[in-house]
């Protein structure tokens, strides 16, 4: 155990890792180093992000251990596969043990090797099922109503509603601007539009409350200018919930109210941002969902995974968009228009993914689509080039670090003034919600946690805000931590605002998805934290007119492409970056990838 303990002494695993590593041994009996190194480093994959340990990867691998203890090699992988064979904490899939062992050299915590299995098999059936009752002359007529002649050829976002409405699964994906919302209330008229289409129970949800929230105000004023009968448009919903609220979470369990045995009282479900939803959450949604339900996904596959275990999203869309040819006759017979064909006989869930890829947020010129567009194509030296040309003005890089504290204080002026001249509360959170500082690390002189201090010192300074004390009119505030009786999750957003209700004493104000605002005392918060700035892994679901992206002036393995690329798509009028060219380089070179079996379970090993 000694080369553990110098890990753990290093942060390399967690007491956690250490401790399971040590009960599977007992478990089994059996101390050897493969099995310990097996056990310590599948429980520290888990927690970072991946489904499984790939010992294909692992074995070989020389682990250096600190100037004193040195190195270690973990064992090769022939020897480490023969050495937990057998063992009776290590089983094949088709048995019941602490960790499964699969024919690819994936090792995996038993739990996660259920999650997966069950959320593959779930997606298969439906992925290999047409919806029931659909008029496709109907359905027909209606695609050409709501969506008129296009320039673009194919137009994907009617196909991607066809194939909505035609199958029981169905997922869609696309960069910001690229028609997600518009696409998708158009869904939900075409459901309405069918034969007993009024009966439908639609549910839309999102990860978090801020995306939900996005989600509602986006199909509230989407569906105003549908051309459809007034009683269509009155039929659309547009309630969002979180997918904690959907399920009905229980108090201190990871469990919920609506599961296989309960299943979900609906129709449809439209599930947002689904880039943002873990392995473990998505398979206790499809346990809940009716098996003749429809599901609908939007989401960017390109974007930051889920903070825990699983790339969900990336794996079910796989590499390329290809239909089977019987299915893409059937939308060439509907949409009066042809579509690209693909050689070979693509899986059952090829059927079920559109990724829609023109943008009509951005135009050519814009510097923001541009520079996306060169951080997911890996193209470093391009996006390099794009943030130092003068004659974008909607993107900017800041060389220097030292002015990230005078900037932000510059732009938070504006709802921090609103507040002292006693401004309403939407006005407030509207001009809170225009700008946001995005940090790719917590720690360090330019992660979260500093920055928040040093922006709200440049704030006192300037006499916007009294910060003498823990609460403060204007405070920003983030929940950290879930109360299910308060109905406050975490990554909800705040302000501490005078309620003149309560003879100006402060409260806690959470918008809702409807604009309605709750007001609880401040003593009463769940875990929370000041939030002038915030991880670029909490910023997802939200969009913000002006974004301040800080990467630290030193390397981290947290740097990647996705990360990158997400927080530019945060910004919609103007993207700022304060980095340093080679950590910029390096970060866009830098593309994640977690370890799962999910993409080969639903479109065969590629």
């Amino acid at each position: 155990m000694k080369p553990l303990q110098a890990l753990k002494k290093q942060g390399q695993l967690t007491p956690l890792d250490m401790s399971f590593a040590q009960l599977i041994c007992r478990l089994a009996a059996n101390e050897s180093d493969e099995l310990t190194w097996a056990a310590a480093l599948a429980s520290h994959a888990t927690a970072n992000g991946h489904a499984c340990l790939d010992l294909t990867r692992e074995a070989g691998r020389n682990i250096y251990l600190g100037d004193a203890a040195g190195s270690v090699t973990l064992p090769d992988f022939k020897s480490w596969i023969a050495a937990l064979q057998g063992l009776s904490v290590v089983g094949s899939p088709a048995d019941y043990c602490p960790l499964i062992l699969d024919e690819a050299g994936r090792l995996y915590l038993y739990r996660y090797w259920k999650y997966e299995q069950d959320l593959a098999q779930a997606l298969n059936r439906r992925a290999g099922a047409a919806a029931l009752a659909v008029d496709e002359d109907q359905l027909q007529k209606d695609l050409h109503t709501l969506f008129p002649a296009s320039s673009a050829k194919p137009d994907w976002q009617k196909v991607a509603a066809a194939a909505a409405v035609l199958n029981q699964f169905c997922v869609i994906s696309g960069g910001p601007g690229t028609g997600k919302t518009s696409t998708v209330i158009r869904i939900l008229a075409l459901l309405r539009l069918q034969p007993n289409g009024l009966d439908l129970k639609i549910a839309l949800a999102a990860p978090t409350g801020k995306a939900a929230a996005r989600m509602q105000e986006a199909i509230h004023q989407a569906k105003q200018g549908l051309p459809v009968d007034e009683s269509i448009r009155d039929a659309i919903p547009e309630e969002a919930t979180t997918l904690h609220r959907l399920l009905g979470a229980r108090m201190d369990s990871v469990y919920f109210r609506h599961d296989q045995q309960n299943p979900l009282p609906i129709d449809v479900l439209i599930l947002d941002e689904a880039s943002m939803v873990d392995i473990a959450l998505m398979t206790k949604l499809i346990w809940a969902l009716p098996e003749k339900a429809r599901l609908i996904m939007l989401g960017d596959k390109d974007q930051l995974s889920s903070v825990e275990a699983g790339a969900v999203l990336a794996d079910i869309c796989g590499k390329e968009q290809l239909f089977s040819d019987a299915f893409r006759d059937k939308l060439i017979r509907l949409l009066g228009e042809d579509l690209p064909s693909r050689s070979g006989s693509p899986p059952a869930i090829a059927d079920s993914i559109l990724l829609l890829h023109q943008s009509y947020r951005f135009s050519d010129e814009s510097g923001i689509g541009r520079l996306a567009k060169a951080v997911n194509q890996g193209d470093g030296k391009a996006a390099l080039s794009l943030l130092n040309n003068k004659h974008l003005p909607d993107i900017h890089l800041h060389a220097s670090h030292d002015t990230i504290a005078e900037e932000a204080a510059d732009s938070y002026k504006s709802y921090l003034t609103r507040i002292k001249a006693g401004a309403d509360i939407d006005s407030i959170f509207a001009a809170f919600n225009s700008f946001r500082v995005l940090c790719a690390i917590r720690g360090g002189p330019n992660g979260v946690t500093l920055l928040n201090q040093r922006i709200e010192q440049a704030l006192a300074a300037r006499n916007l805000i009294d910060a003498g004390s823990d609460y403060y009119a204007g405070r920003p505030i983030m929940i950290t931590c879930n109360d299910h009786g308060l109905r406050l999750y975490n990554g909800d957003i705040g302000l501490l605002l005078p309620d003149p209700e309560c003879g100006g004493r402060l409260r806690a104000c959470f918008q809702g998805s409807d604009h309605a605002v709750r007001r609880l005392a401040p003593a009463s918060l769940p875990r929370h934290e000041t939030v002038y700035t915030m991880t670029v892994h909490k910023s997802q679901g939200s969009e913000f007119g002006q974004v301040l992206l800080v990467l630290p002036e030193e390397g981290s393995p947290l740097l990647s492409r996705e990360l990158l690329y997400t927080g530019i798509t945060r910004a919609k009028s103007r993207f700022e970056l304060f980095a340093v060219d080679g950590i910029l380089l390096a970060a866009v070179q830098q593309k994640l990838s977690r370890t799962t079996g999910l993409q080969d379970l639903l479109w065969g090993r590629q």
